[in-house]
């Protein structure tokens, strides 16, 4: 019999809720060994879930019915009927899962090597740690790290995100697992690391079959990556799944309605022509940033020496003689009144470096900016604190994660009204209320949203509050920060058509950071693409 010939897992008619709250309903699915199936659908949809109640890790408070029956050993065993002590026999070995973020994955605590052998170790206990850390550093090697050697001994933050990615997808494969879980393992990479992370699944699948085979499920909002990487696609949407075809065929011939809005919900491009003699609000000149870096220069040197001979040898001095890297040079760009400008680059191109020196953001960094920066025409680097926070309203950022810029502490009044106390201090309680709410109202949300925490909101509802704060004083210049890079396609459209009426009913002027071309090219007047911190091409639309 081949690998595809019988259902690896099989789940029948699970339910899940938490409370009289049903995320998941009467969902049944087969998965064959050996295949790729991709399970879409929009934020809140109940595809993490479905993974997470495969691997048996639900938030606590779950209720969990119905069977997922996996094929492990020749034998059919009930994942939902099994001790948590053989569940963890099972996951990491037979059941691996990459998660959603790497970086709250990963331990940060641990180096990236040692978190692979402990993977192998915790299944295998007899192998000697010279044996596993071999293991790791191959895995490594076969999942494209360059000096796998070297970044064994890397901390997690030491390694950019496409690597981070890759490191997990090394621990995730440490026990040759018959399934594969890959949770939005493409998120915030750029497209060309996208495809890369992809193929690279598929060779490591290829290489499986050696072993018994693997199967692969992955959850994406991202229908570019499904289209390249899935043989079935499974739609969710509300916890309930409404169909499962070949991806040629739910491309082709969707037949519920909200997966054929979903195959067709690209951005839209709706931009008004510039008014010719529309003013500057944003200009600058030969802008670089540099970096220093770590373990270089007088200091690292010494002290990689040995102590006695580093204090021998020591000055004072010697601190500040540190080695730069520059991560931005020489870029050029202006801004108009209205005007939509798009900077677009892969991961590490100095894209948010730029935009961050730009709000002159990079002061606790240790960054070098040098250059000649106008807002408003004023001189924005050489105006002193107070000036420059009375301009600040002026200028506004809306960051990459909406969740990690909304603190967990304050409810969503607090945080959109923050900017409110700081520059409109003559304001009284009930009028700062006020007029948050009626900004609130403005990007989508109802006024119970005041006294909420940003926990009880999706991905698309976070982001709504992240415009409302930048919004509420009525800024000239919007700095978009990969607004839409953690959105499903829905949401993502929403959100995008959201800021081009802002802009319409604002006339405000937008810096979009991305690399998503189709999201830039919906937007933009004009663009800039960065290459490794320089500026390598610039064209309108």
């Amino acid at each position: 019999m081949s690998q595809a010939d019988f259902n690896l897992i099989d789940i029948n008619h699970l339910n899940l809720s938490f409370g009289r709250k049903t995320v998941i309903s009467d969902f049944s699915l087969k998965i064959n060994a050996g295949e790729r199936i991709a399970i879409v659908g929009e934020s809140g949809s109940g595809k993490t879930l479905t993974g997470l109640s495969i691997m048996g890790l639900l938030p606590e408070g779950a209720n969990i019915t119905g069977e997922i029956n996996c094929q492990i050993n020749q034998k059919s065993q009930n994942l939902l009927a099994l001790s948590e002590a053989h569940m963890r026999s099972i996951r990491g070995k037979d059941i691996a899962m990459i998660f959603q973020e790497p970086m709250t994955a990963l331990n940060p605590l641990y180096t990236v090597g040692n978190q692979i052998m402990e993977a192998v170790q915790c299944h295998e206990p007899t192998l000697s740690n010279a044996v596993c850390q071999q293991r790791a550093i191959e895995l490594l090697e076969r999942t494209g790290i360059p000096q796998a050697a070297e970044r064994f001994s890397y901390y997690p933050h030491q390694l950019s995100g496409g690597q981070r990615q890759r490191a997990m997808i090394a621990m995730a494969l440490a026990c040759k697992p018959r399934l594969l879980i890959a949770d939005e393992p493409t998120t915030a990479l750029d497209p060309s690391l996208r495809i890369q992370i992809l193929d690279l699944l598929k060779d490591l699948q290829e290489d499986a079959k050696a072993h018994g085979g693997m199967a692969v499920i992955l959850i994406t909002h991202d229908l570019n990556m499904v289209r390249h990487f899935a043989q079935r696609v499974a739609v969710m949407y509300q916890g309930k799944l409404l169909e499962c075809k070949s991806t040629e065929e739910v491309f082709n011939q969707p037949e519920h309605p909200y997966t054929s809005s979903l195959v067709n919900s690209k951005p839209v491009r709706n931009v008004l022509p510039l008014v010719p003699i529309a003013p500057v609000l944003l200009k600058a000149e030969q802008v670089c940033v540099a970096y220093p870096q770590a373990g270089k220069g007088a200091f690292g040197e010494r002290f990689g020496r040995g102590i006695k001979q580093f204090m021998r040898g020591f000055h004072i001095s010697d601190l500040w003689k540190r080695d730069y890297q520059e991560v931005v040079k020489d870029v050029s760009l202006e801004l108009r009144q209205g005007e939509t400008l798009g900077l677009i680059g892969e991961s590490g191109s100095g894209k948010s470096t730029l935009a961050m020196a730009l709000l002159d953001l990079l002061n606790q960094t240790g960054a070098k900016v040098s250059g000649h920066v106008e807002v408003l025409g004023q001189d924005w680097l050489k105006l002193n604190a107070v000036e420059r926070s009375r301009l600040r309203a002026s200028f506004q950022v809306i960051f990459q994660d909406p969740f990690g810029s909304l603190s967990p502490r304050m409810t969503v009044g607090q945080i959109v009204g923050e900017g409110l106390s700081l520059h409109q201090t003559d304001l009284s309680s009930d009028a700062r209320k006020a007029k948050v709410i009626d900004v609130l109202k403005e990007v989508g949300l109802d006024r119970t949203a005041y006294s909420r925490y940003p926990h009880e909101f999706s991905g698309g509802q976070r982001q709504r509050i992240a415009i409302a704060r930048a919004l509420i004083l009525k800024p000239q210049i919007l700095v978009l920060d990969e607004p839409t890079s953690a959105l499903d396609v829905t949401i993502q459209k929403q959100i995008l058509a959201l800021l081009t009426d802002l802009q319409h009913k604002y006339n405000m002027a937008y810096l979009l950071i991305s690399h998503d071309q189709e999201v830039v090219e919906a937007m933009s007047h004009r663009v800039i693409t960065l290459k490794k911190g320089k500026q390598i091409k610039h064209q309108e639309l």
